[in-house]
C-alpha cells in the first residue's frame, strides 16, 4: 500500500470514528427525549388536573408530543442513516483501499448487530413504545380535554382536530422510519 493510499484509508478510519461519536450522541439525545417527554407530561397533568379552570393545560399535550416526537423521529433517522452510511458507503471505500473481500471483516458489529433473530420483534416492541409515548398519549391528551370539558366553542374544537391530525401524521412518519431491515 503506498504513503497516499494509507493516507486516504486513515482519512476513511478517521470519518468513521467522527460518525461514530455523532451516531452516539444522538442515540443518547434521542434515548433521554423519551424520559423528558414523561417528565413533562407529569407537570402538564399535575397542573391540568387541579381544578376544572386548568382542563385547558391537556391541549399542551399534543404539542408536546408533536415537538418532542418530531425531534425523537430525526435524531432516530439520523442514527439509521449513519449507521447505512458506514454498512454500505464507507465499508466500500476501505475495501477498495485494504484488499478485504468480506464486508463482514471490516465493521462487522454495524452488521451484526442487525442480524440477530430477536431484531424484528425488537423493532416493533419499539415501534409500540413510540407511538404510545408520541402519538397515543397526545390523543389521550384530547379525549381527556374533550371528556372533562363538555361544551368547548368551536375555536377549541377546531385546535382538537389540528393537533389530532398532526398526531396522526407523526404516527405514520414514526412507522414509515422504523427501520425493520436485517443484516447489512
Amino acid at each position: 500500500m503506498s504513503d497516499e493510499q494509507k493516507q486516504i484509508l486513515d482519512v476513511y478510519l478517521l470519518e468513521y470514528e467522527k460518525l461514530k461519536e455523532e451516531q452516539a450522541q444522538r442515540i443518547g439525545f434521542r434515548d433521554n427525549m423519551l424520559y423528558v417527554t414523561l417528565g413533562v407530561f407529569g407537570g402538564i397533568l399535575s397542573f391540568a388536573l387541579a381544578g376544572k379552570n386548568t382542563y385547558y393545560g391537556l391541549l399542551v399535550i399534543p404539542w408536546v408530543c408533536l415537538i418532542l416526537g418530531w425531534a425523537y423521529l430525526v435524531n432516530d433517522e439520523k442514527i439509521t442513516a449513519i449507521g447505512r452510511y458506514i454498512r454500505i458507503t464507507l465499508v466500500e471505500k476501505i475495501k477498495k483501499y485494504t484488499g478485504e473481500d468480506e464486508i463482514e471483516s471490516i465493521f462487522g458489529w454495524e452488521i451484526a448487530h442487525r442480524s440477530d433473530k430477536r431484531r424484528i420483534r425488537r423493532k416493533i416492541e419499539q415501534l409500540i413504545i413510540d407511538e404510545m409515548t408520541f402519538v397515543v398519549s397526545g390523543i389521550s391528551g384530547l379525549v381527556a380535554f374533550l371528556w372533562l370539558v363538555p361544551q368547548p366553542n368551536l375555536a377549541i374544537i377546531i385546535l382538537c382536530l389540528v393537533e389530532f391530525m398532526f398526531l396522526l401524521i407523526l404516527g405514520v412518519e414514526i412507522f414509515i422510519y422504523a427501520d425493520f431491515a436485517k443484516g447489512r
